[in-house]
Order: structure tokens, then C-alpha cells, then sequence
């Protein structure tokens, strides 16, 4: 059996096209050079940061605490490995701390 050729559905894919080029070079036309999109992305991300550092202040307090509860449990069932889970959830809070902290200092913002 021999498909017709219909005229209407390439009609409509040659208008499709045609709209997808000019919807394309118009965007390709609004482009900002490189500089001032690099300008742009930098002062977007400092002005994250302060948000960012308080999230890890505050992530840091919860683990802390969690970390508190989990050695509590463990010193009070005797466990000899107390001090080992304590230095562990210790560490990880003072690791979040001074990342935010170091990351603040070396990048200056």
C-alpha cells in the first residue's frame, strides 16, 4: 500500500522549523559577552554565601546535638566505645565549622 504525500504536515514542519531558527537567533542576540556573565554569576554566588554559611552553622548544631543523644545512649549502656563515637560526631560538627569558615576567609566574601 503507497502513502500519500501530504502537503499539509510538511507545511506545518517547514513552519516549525522556521520558528525554532528565529526563536533561536533571538536568544543567540540577547546573549551578554563573557565577562559580565562571569561578573554576574560571581556576585549571584556571594551573595549566597551568607545564607550558606548559616545553614551549615545550623546543620552542624543539629548533628551536634543528634551526636550528644547517640553518646549519651552509648555512656550510659556502658559501651568501651564511647569516646570513639564521641570524637567522631565532635569532629564532624567542627569539620562543618570550619569549612564555612575557611571557604569564607580564602574566597573573601
Amino acid at each position: 500500500m503507497k502513502i500519500p504525500k501530504n502537503n499539509i504536515v510538511s507545511k506545518k514542519g517547514k513552519a516549525g522549523l522556521s520558528t525554532l531558527l528565529l526563536i533561536i537567533s533571538s536568544v543567540s542576540a540577547q546573549a551578554q559577552d563573557g565577562l559580565a556573565g562571569i561578573a554576574e554569576a560571581d556576585r549571584q554566588v556571594r551573595s549566597y554565601f551568607a545564607a550558606g554559611t548559616s545553614l551549615m552553622y545550623a546543620i552542624g548544631a543539629v548533628l551536634g546535638l543528634i551526636g550528644a543523644v547517640k553518646v549519651y545512649q552509648k555512656w550510659n549502656a556502658g559501651d568501651p566505645d564511647t569516646g570513639k563515637v564521641a570524637a567522631a560526631w565532635f569532629g564532624s560538627c567542627v569539620f562543618l565549622v570550619v569549612v564555612a569558615t575557611v571557604i569564607q576567609s580564602f574566597f573573601g566574601v
